[in-house]
């Protein structure tokens, strides 16, 4: 009889996709009381009192069954009513919206949903970790479009034409960008949005961040002539409403689109947890003015942060959304995983090597400055010292 070990009987995909660079760096910041950490993307505030005491509320009157596994109504109408108000989006909340467990169930869903073996799934780089993974897992061919700090990392037309193909399907798009930052505004999308047309995509639009444009107003994609049928917007309370460990998030679009997704959504989870959603609602009608001020102040912190990585010596183009600086560490003539990994023990610092953001982030670092104003100083502090050493 043969022997075998688990790894054998693994599915190829399960076994090939490699884990999250950027939990990889968290976790060897955990446990150590004197490491900075820089690197998870997560805010420093807590969920405000008032949404918190309302789920006590909604606790104690016996509010913990199942939801619609779209979502509660009330939540859906809430979502409906702030993207008209704050992006100028009309979503219809009964058959063009649903409620998702964190942003992240929203974009394997849609995948799932869509992707059949073969299809090309365009992907602007440097981004968030898991799209790749999740596009391979579901059988898609990643192609990886550049882009780059002269351009603030835009994506551009030029830059995404060579990429097309007969198999392109899906694009996905993260603006503001998790690593970099970087913003698209109306005139930016219009040249993406025309080859998008020409080219029959469905984008799958990842906006958590969207709240998070500093200068200007964000522009969703979806808000362009003729993109709000071809597109699925996904966004959640993660980021902009400090919630992330209350994992709701939500997509809208067209509704043939949201029904397949839905049918998996059930078949997998059932439906997002009852008092995230409560919490949710809450932030929706009574937490706007505290949104904003989280928002104010992740952008003085910006400012604060990249000036002093210039100061140090590192070049960082200005981030213009999210909370992320992505400084280029090119000087220093380490790889990026080099340089993380020697920042880790050598100076007390965590943050993420631009590499595992796929193509054209080797030479640059992914720095949250989601976090208070006493420590990206010290962290800057101790990077200078040890930036010193290295000119030794």
């Amino acid at each position: 009889m043969k022997t075998w070990t688990m790894n054998e009987r693994l599915a190829p995909a399960a076994r090939q996709i490699p884990p999250s660079g950027i939990r990889k760096f968290f976790s060897l910041a955990e446990g150590n009381k004197d490491m900075i950490s820089l690197g998870v993307g997560e805010p420093d505030f807590v969920t405000p009192e008032h949404v918190r005491a309302a789920c006590v509320r909604a606790l104690e009157q016996g509010k913990t069954t199942y939801t619609p596994n779209a979502g509660l109504l009330e939540l859906r109408e809430e979502i409906a009513i702030y993207l008209d108000k704050r992006f100028g989006l009309r979503y219809e909340p009964s058959d063009e919206m649903m409620v998702t467990v964190g942003g992240s169930e929203a974009i394997d869903l849609a995948l799932r949903a869509l992707i059949v073996p073969g299809d090309e799934i365009l992907v602007p780089v440097p981004s968030y970790v898991a799209y790749s993974p999740i596009a391979q897992l579901n059988g898609g061919k990643v192609v990886e479009v550049e882009t780059f700090a002269r351009d603030g990392f835009k994506l551009t037309a030029d830059a995404l034409r060579p990429h097309l193909s007969p198999k392109s399907k899906v694009m996905i798009l993260n603006y503001p960008s998790n690593p970099t930052g970087g913003i698209m505004t109306y005139e930016d999308w219009l040249p993406i949005a025309k080859l998008a047309e020409e080219h029959d995509l469905i984008v799958v639009t990842d906006e958590i961040y969207a709240e998070l444009t500093y200068e200007g107003k964000h522009v969703s994609f979806a808000s362009l002539p003729g993109m709000k049928e071809r597109t699925l917007l996904i966004s959640g309370f993660s980021k902009a409403f400090a919630m992330t460990g209350w994992r709701i998030g939500y997509a809208c679009g067209n509704k043939e689109l949201i029904g397949a997704m839905l049918k998996i959504h059930q078949y997998t989870v059932m439906c997002a947890p009852i008092l995230g959603q409560i919490a949710a609602i809450e932030s929706l009608r009574n937490g706007l003015e505290e949104m904003e001020m989280m928002i104010e102040s992740y952008s003085r912190r910006r400012r604060m942060f990249v000036k002093g990585l210039r100061e140090i010596g590192l070049a960082c183009h200005e981030p213009m959304g999210a909370f992320y600086a992505f400084p280029s560490i090119a000087r220093t003539g380490l790889s990026s995983d080099e340089f993380a990994g020697r920042l880790i023990v050598e100076a007390g610092v965590a943050a993420v090597p631009g590499h595992v953001f796929g193509l054209g982030g080797e030479g640059f670092l992914r720095c949250s400055y989601a976090t208070s104003v006493a420590k990206l100083t010290e962290a800057l502090e101790r990077m200078d010292r040890w930036l010193r050493t290295l000119k030794g």
